[in-house]
């Protein structure tokens, strides 16, 4: 693929630190992680302040992933409120639930603060824009629902979304103050050079191929011929999920998303638009999301087509979303494409399981991955600590591919040019 059509924002910085690919062998260790994203990596560091050793495999580098390519954007919650989170998973299960989703955006700003980590961050919320009278409804009924648990939240009208994004062609919104943005990559690596020094092992270039249990010990190998024991094994792939588990990719819908970012915009153009320095995600069916960077540019993202892209004109819808938005930027140039995956689950939640004792697999970040899998991934290195399966948030669930696995893609594809139309009927 040509470079200038893989080409990030976001730059990995000189100090970021190496990882070698090649593997200390001997012994039992207590935790192998396989993939080294925001979950794995969250993962590691918190297990090996723990006491556990623990080794990271990546089948690439740190940051190649979908945690260094994705728009930063650190937003609390899941896709679904507090009321249907107890409704569908009972009180117990369902307020742990709404305990969890508020506490994800915490957990990325407290280990930047209490790690002092060199991530470039602001956080000054993220809004949801309503672009009809019904996104509008449903804004202001999640804003009564996290209101009434002290959420700092706020509903938003066609006047003060103008002025807080100066967009085009929105009724009002909900404003959520605890969310913020980040470099993602930045992150990412940051989160390698912390848990390696807290003693987790970690290398790139190391394709897992095959896992075998003998004796309640894992064997783990490589694609470079090396072989690793450990009592367990942690599967953090997610969108780039393999068949190394049987069945685990079935069970997900993996998507491109596409992102754009402009040149640095000037100073006229710039005081007026995201002033405050919020993240933004739209209501459309095919939503678009997008925030300023650091060096002041504008950064939108949203689906891309499911093959990857072979010219510029691959991400000409984005272009045209952000004109819509923000016809002032019509003449400034965009300098930046490029592309990430995210992994969808039929219900839109994350999806945790353990077919067999000690191996553990997590999918299914929705595109909220940054505050998400940071979140969860202590809470698993808590569960490889104790064993207690209460430490996860998620019920523990059997691997169900979806039905016709194959022909879903296309599925979903055909799904995104339907509600590309409807939204454009809409505006």
């Amino acid at each position: 693929m040509p470079a200038a059509f893989s080409d990030p924002v976001w730059q990995k910085p000189r100090t970021a630190p190496a990882f070698r690919s090649e593997l200390s062998f001997g012994g039992t260790l207590d935790a192998i992680i396989v993939g080294g994203g925001i979950m794995g990596l969250s993962t590691a560091l918190h297990a090996a302040r723990a006491g556990l050793s623990v080794q990271v495999l990546d089948a690439g580098a740190i940051g190649q992933g979908a945690s260094g390519l994705n728009g930063g954007q650190v937003i609390p919650g899941l896709k679904y409120d507090p009321e249907w989170l107890i409704g569908h998973f009972g009180k117990e299960r369902g307020e742990a639930l709404v305990d969890f989703a508020t506490s994800t955006a915490d957990a990325v700003f407290d280990v930047i603060r209490d790690e002092k980590l060199a991530v470039p961050f602001t956080r000054n919320g993220w809004i949801q824009a309503a672009h009809t009278e019904t996104a509008l409804k449903a804004a202001a009924n999640r804003d009564r629902q996290w209101r009434s648990r002290g959420a700092d939240v706020k509903l938003l009208d066609q006047a003060e979304i103008a002025a807080m994004t100066g967009a085009r062609g929105y009724l009002g919104g909900w404003l959520d103050r605890r969310a913020g943005i980040i470099d993602p990559l930045s992150y990412t690596l940051e989160l390698a050079r912390v848990a390696s020094a807290a003693g987790a092992e970690i290398a790139e270039q190391q394709r897992v191929v095959r896992l075998a249990k003998e004796t309640g010990v894992w064997r783990v190998a490589t694609q470079s011929g090396a072989e690793l024991r450990a009592k367990s094994v942690v599967l953090a792939t997610n969108a780039y999920t393999d068949g190394l588990l049987r069945g685990l990719a079935q069970t997900i819908v993996p998507l491109h998303s596409f992102q754009i970012a402009t040149a640095p915009l000037p100073a006229e153009l710039a005081a007026s638009i995201l002033p405050g320095g919020q993240a933004v995600s739209d209501s459309r069916r095919i939503l678009v999301y997008y925030r300023r960077s650091p060096d002041g540019r504008m950064v939108l993202g949203g689906r891309g087509r499911m093959a990857l892209p072979s010219s510029a004109a691959d991400w000409a819808h984005l272009e045209r979303a952000l004109t819509r938005l923000y016809p002032a930027l019509a003449g400034i140039a965009i300098e930046k494409r490029w592309f990430g995956r995210v992994a969808l689950t039929p219900d839109h939640l994350p999806h945790l399981h353990e077919p067999e004792k000690g191996l553990i697999a997590v999918v299914g970040c929705q595109g909220r991955g940054v505050g998400l899998m940071s979140a969860l991934g202590k809470r698993m290195a808590n569960y490889l600590a104790s064993g207690d399966a209460r430490q996860l948030p998620f019920p523990l669930s059997p691997i169900r591919a979806i039905p016709f696995h194959a022909f879903r893609q296309v599925g979903v594809a055909a799904a995104i040019t339907w509600y590309r139309m409807l939204d454009a009927f809409e505006r």
